[in-house]
């Protein structure tokens, strides 16, 4: 992958991330942090 197309992929997410806040707020974002984490620590396992 590219510099620039790791920079408009990371600009993009950031970008939805921030508008999915302003329309949703941050409930569920904190939710779906703990079941990434919980799927990180599952793929550790079996590594």
């Amino acid at each position: 992958m590219t510099n620039p197309v790791a920079l408009v992929l990371g600009l993009l997410l950031i970008g939805l991330v921030a508008v999915d806040v302003m329309i949703y707020g941050t409930e569920h974002l904190i939710f779906l942090g703990k079941k990434l984490f919980e799927f990180i620590e599952w793929i550790a396992f079996w590594r």
